[in-house]
């Protein structure tokens, strides 16, 4: 058994891109994350917070490590991972996902970006 847990359409302004003028202006990302843990008896049985991952801190993570400009999202996702990790050491796998709605691309689409999974 084990238990997920998972932010999903988090909208975050940052500065991350290749090109300057992304790193100046910015623009609006959206983050997936998916967290596997192992189940916690305070959580499952007794009701009790401490015996989860507070999502409310995997936002507050996230929005850190977003205001950290990157040129590449693998590298803004990666910080991501790290400090989720990092914070809760249990965790066995899980998916950062990272999209750039408005890409500077002459192209119609929803968004492009990256998804880092393990």
């Amino acid at each position: 058994m084990q238990t997920t847990i998972f932010v999903r359409s988090l909208r975050i302004e940052a500065h991350h891109g290749v090109m300057p003028q992304e790193r100046t202006i910015g623009n609006t990302f959206e983050l997936d994350i998916e967290l596997h843990y192992p189940p916690s008896p305070e959580a499952l049985e007794h009701d009790r917070l401490d015996g989860t991952i507070n999502y409310a801190d995997i936002v507050d993570i996230a929005k850190s490590q977003m205001a950290i400009p990157s040129q590449l999202l693998e590298h803004a996702a990666e910080r991501i991972r790290r400090a989720l990790i990092q914070r809760w050491p249990d965790i066995t796998g899980g998916t950062v996902r990272l999209t750039k709605l408005t890409p500077p691309v002459a192209a119609q689409m929803a968004g492009a970006g990256v998804a880092i999974s393990w």
